[in-house]
């Protein structure tokens, strides 16, 4: 099965009918024991459009900061969170849905379309709106939108890592890795655990 790569049919198709401000919407940090869920929505500029863009699962670091800035400089961008207690209140999909909410809120020219990743439109979008499934690498806004969400929520985990050192956040970004784990049982749960998650459920239990 050959890889395929992000472009702009979905985008094309939707100014076609009409709309004139599209975005594309996606979310990271779904499955980490600690930290926000983050989302980006991304308006591109059709006739500017940063090269390489890709799911951000196939990108370099490297190739994600640089990307990251060119789309901070040329698109609409807005960038949102749901906390670790919104996470915990209201389950993770609820917070993720909210973050993209938020993000397609937050933008200076207010969307009129949204491509959204995934199957699940999120509660309340009265916006028109198209899922994706694996919109990040098909869609060159959602893989924009995938980008801008991972090196925030990166950056944003780094710094958290320098709060709290032992965890490894700064390279796992609070995924449950073996030594996110080990540093659970040695050094406890911080307040940017996520206590609804099974593992940091379990260990405050057994406390």
């Amino acid at each position: 099965m050959t890889k395929t790569s992000p472009d702009f049919t979905f985008e094309t198709t939707a100014a076609a009918q009409g709309y004139t401000a599209i975005a594309g919407v996606d979310e990271v940090g779904r499955g980490p024991l600690a930290g926000p869920v983050c989302a980006a929505a991304v308006i591109l500029d059709p006739h500017n459009i940063p090269e390489g863009l890709n799911d951000s699962k196939q990108l370099s670091a490297k190739m994600r900061d640089t990307l990251f800035d060119q789309l901070m400089a040329c698109a609409d961008v807005c960038i949102a969170e749901a906390t670790v207690a919104e996470i915990d209140e209201i389950n993770i999909l609820r917070a993720s849905h909210l973050a993209m909410m938020r993000a397609i809120g937050g933008l200076s020219a207010p969307a009129d379309f949204v491509l959204i990743d995934g199957n699940q439109v999120p509660r309340g979008l009265l916006i028109p709106n198209q899922t994706i499934v694996k919109g990040d690498t098909r869609s060159l806004s959602i893989a924009a939108a995938s980008i801008v969400a991972k090196v925030w929520r990166d950056r944003l985990m780094v710094d958290l890592a320098q709060q709290h050192p032992g965890y490894g956040w700064e390279t796992n970004a609070g995924y449950p890795t073996p030594v996110h784990k080990k540093a659970l049982q040695n050094l406890g749960v911080t307040p940017h655990h996520r206590r609804s998650f099974a593992p940091v459920h379990k260990m405050l239990w057994q406390q």
